[in-house]
């Protein structure tokens, strides 16, 4: 069976990096294509020679401050020639980027059923987050196949009509690269991380990019952040810098230059999952992060007013502090001086998975294609 995969991110290379090893494991039921979109160019390549993946087919389609209208055109228009040049029998997205709806999109005018990889998460806000609540959505109406990471996301999924034989709860599959990439010995490839990590606290702040906090909501966030490293001793605030000028430019304004501050551009894979690992808390607007952090035991303040993994703030490993300055400082403030309010959220149990996400996706292919009788549970 020809299984293509699609995708275009970090983050969705990060999370498809297992499902691809693992059915090409199964060379005697699957063969694998993969395509790539390179909606993302640099921190995909990184992602990409960290799992040993050569792509079959990279559509190359990032530009410099590139809109999402251009993202979809160009890729649409690349995958439809790629579709019809290989055929394959099923195609896997993942997420909720703009290559997971277009490589959908795509495969549903050629006819070829899908599969959805992390599917069922909703806020029930179309804009927030922008535009990947809706990209989920749409990927959701066209997908054949559904792998809901959690029992919410399977609610979800029903919820919208979509058939109880379709939906396979398997677990997230970033849980999967995590325990494949995290090392206590693990060197970093710039010396002054080895040094960061063995030093005072790390509260590591992930490249803050969600479109919905743009304007106002960002500059509170950077306000509040600047705020932190001066008021705060003991501490080293690691900050990584957005590709996106829109994001990258207002951190630079408001941390440049400020004590314990280290602005760093974007690392590869193994270096920030394991850097995550050791930092005593992260900052972050992201999706992936709520489901990483805590399965390394780190407290997660998350910058945003609505979450698609309310899974995560129901265990207490993640907290929503939304973008208000005096919310955000009180968060990170107790965290830091409360041990007992940090141990609560460091120890909270991750509802995310055990690392069999891969292999419960791959089963669930070969029993609704007649290839296997026998779902993993």
């Amino acid at each position: 069976m020809k299984v293509m995969t699609i995708f275009g991110t970090r983050p969705e290379a990060v999370k498809m990096a297992p499902v691809i090893k693992e059915l090409a494991r199964r060379a005697d039921r699957f063969a694998v294509v993969v395509t790539v979109t390179a909606q993302h160019r640099e921190m995909l390549d990184q992602t990409l020679e960290h799992f040993h993946i050569r792509p079959d087919h990279d559509l190359n389609v990032m530009q410099e401050r590139q809109s999402l209208t251009q993202i979809a055109l160009r890729a649409l228009d690349g995958l439809d020639a790629v579709l019809a040049q290989e055929s394959p029998d099923f195609v896997l997205v993942h997420g909720d980027t703009s290559t997971t709806f277009i490589g959908c999109l795509a495969a549903f005018y050629h006819g070829i059923p899908t599969g959805h990889v992390e599917a069922g998460l909703r806020t029930g806000d179309k804009y927030s987050p922008f535009p990947e609540e809706m990209n989920r959505r749409l990927t959701g109406a066209i997908a054949d196949l559904h792998f809901a990471p959690t029992d919410w996301a399977r609610a979800n999924l029903l919820a919208e009509g979509v058939p109880a034989e379709r939906i396979f709860v398997t677990g997230n599959t970033a849980i999967d690269a995590l325990f494949l990439t995290v090392d206590p010995g693990h060197r970093f490839a710039r010396p002054e991380l080895n040094r960061l990590a063995a030093g005072r606290r790390l509260v590591l702040v992930d490249s803050l990019h969600r479109r919905e906090n743009f304007g106002e909501a960002m500059e509170r966030i950077y306000r509040s952040l600047a705020r932190l490293a001066r008021e705060t001793p003991g501490i080293e605030l690691v900050f990584l810098l957005h590709k996106n000028p829109e994001a990258r430019e207002v951190g630079l304004r408001h941390l440049s230059g400020l004590p314990g501050v280290h602005l760093l551009e974007p690392m590869d894979y193994p270096d920030w999952v394991n850097l995550m690992a050791r930092a005593y808390l992260v900052i972050s607007d992201s999706g992936g992060i709520q489901e990483e952090a805590p399965s390394l035991g780190t407290p997660v303040l998350l910058l945003r007013d609505k979450t698609e993994r309310p899974e995560a703030i129901e265990a207490g490993t993640v907290r929503m502090v939304g973008t208000d300055e005096g919310r955000i400082l009180a968060a990170v403030t107790e965290l830091l001086a409360n041990p007992a309010a940090h141990r609560a959220m460091a120890q909270a149990k991750n509802p995310y998975g055990d690392g069999r996400a891969a292999q419960r996706i791959a089963d669930a292919i070969e029993t609704y294609f007649g290839l296997s009788k026998q779902v993993a549970k």
